[in-house]
């Protein structure tokens, strides 16, 4: 049976080669209560389920990678929309910011805080938070001036040393060490990472930088380069040269409402009440004041940050129309869905086009949102995304439902018991062709 980490590994490469890129949020984690819930689900699923057999080629393996994810994603932001035990959808509070460029922020508060009385924050930033960086030598990427054999050099990162061994062949370019070099340091997964960069002129220079911003290790630095006390044979750092620090990592340097912050991220929360993110660097003499929209401003934003979310799905769900047949179900599925409140999300200002997509009459919705008996007027839109939460969670928990597969046998109606090994063609596949 494969270890944890190389199902992590297996899942990871499919991650970064195929799914849609984000980022996790806190709506991915759960409580006991509700994986008990998604195992009855799955249960009671293959308990019913035929048996089939599976396309396994590589762009079902794509789509069904890239559905799954997709519709992870869409249920995230459909519950970023209420406040933490609410059951009052669009009730999220938005945040406003005079300067996204400088600072993007959101509310995290839950129900126990009375955001009303909170106060709007001022915000000067005079630094940004930054990793670490060793660039070496830029190098000709056809030659290489180091004799055969085997080499060494060790990294200090997270108070841990680590040995990297490697060999030199008799055709190896510095091209070809410095990317197999990459490769290595990467994928070791000890707080840095490297990349080959190439400058005008076609030579090449490999780039470590820590993962973490902020000034975390020893003697300013986040890690330490050198093959001074390594097993094999050194050289190596000086002659790529990546053991000087080209760039110190640094906290970021910032006033919260005239008092002087430094954190190690650029990405912090404060009061339990914002999320802020540093982006930028504030102009000599100005702040950014961050604090919390209107009821109107906030239910508007919201309706139209599950507009974005639901059009990002059904647009992957379209892409892949010519080389999936069976995708056309869930468009067709979903469009379904929209049939039933069509009607009464047009009068609030939200319009159906042909490819299942929703435009926004934002003058309409603002409007409606204005208005005394808005909450009732919104209630379509609340029903609409209660079943397109629901469709988004029967396909994470399947989404090989949309794929082409070959029925083998059905099952005994009446007769059905759970097969558990129904669930394993997602992940089997994937490991399968991995390995």
């Amino acid at each position: 049976m494969a270890d944890n980490t190389a199902i992590s590994t297996v899942y990871n490469h499919f991650l970064t080669t195929y799914a849609p890129q984000g980022t996790n949020s806190k709506y991915d984690t759960h409580k006991k209560s509700e994986l008990r819930g998604l195992y009855n689900s799955i249960v009671k699923m293959n308990k019913d389920a035929p048996l089939f057999l599976l396309d396994t080629s590589p762009s079902t393996q794509e789509f069904a990678v890239g559905l799954k994810e997709n519709a992870r994603t869409l249920k995230n932001v459909i519950s970023s929309l209420s406040m933490d035990d609410s059951d009052n959808m669009l009730d999220q509070k938005a945040v406003a910011s005079s300067d996204e460029s400088v600072i993007s922020a959101s509310f995290i508060g839950t129900g126990d805080i009375d955001p009303d009385s909170f106060p709007s924050l001022e915000i000067s930033v005079e630094q940004l938070a930054d990793r670490q960086e060793n660039r070496g030598k830029f190098l000709e990427p056809d030659s290489m001036d180091l004799e055969p054999g085997t080499y060494s050099f060790d990294i200090h990162s997270r108070e841990m040393d680590y040995e990297f061994q490697f060999n030199i062949g008799e055709n190896d370019t510095n091209r070809i060490i410095e990317e197999k070099l990459a490769r290595l340091i990467t994928r070791s997964n000890i707080g840095v990472s490297a990349e080959v960069l190439t400058d005008d002129t076609g030579k090449v220079a490999l780039s470590i930088t820590s993962d973490e911003t902020g000034v975390r290790g020893r003697n300013g630095m986040n890690f330490e380069i050198s093959d001074n006390n390594t097993h094999k044979t050194a050289g190596t750092v000086e002659y790529f040269g990546i053991g000087d620090v080209t760039k110190y990592p640094q906290n970021s340097l910032f006033t919260l409402n005239g008092e002087d912050r430094s954190t190690f991220s650029n990405h912090f929360s404060i009061e339990k009440m914002y999320e802020i993110n540093l982006n930028g660097i504030s102009e000599e003499g100005t702040s950014v004041n961050v604090g919390l929209k209107t009821d109107v401003e906030s239910v508007t934003e919201n309706i139209n940050n599950l507009v974005s979310a639901y059009n990002s799905f059904i647009d992957n769900v379209n892409s892949y129309a010519e080389k999936q047949p069976y995708s056309r179900k869930l468009v067709n599925e979903m469009n379904k869905v929209a049939s039933l409140y069509s009607s009464e999300l047009e009068s609030i200002g939200l319009n159906f086009s042909d490819d299942g997509t929703i435009k926004v009459d934002n003058n309409l919705l603002t409007q409606t949102a204005r208005e005394d008996d808005a909450m009732e007027q919104f209630s379509a839109i609340k029903k609409f995304t209660a079943n397109v939460l629901k469709r988004a969670n029967q396909v994470a928990l399947d989404p090989m439902e949309y794929t082409q597969k070959t029925v083998v046998a059905y099952k005994n109606p009446g007769h059905g018991f759970a097969t558990p090994y129904v669930t394993s063609n997602y992940s089997g596949m994937m490991f399968s062709s991995y390995c």
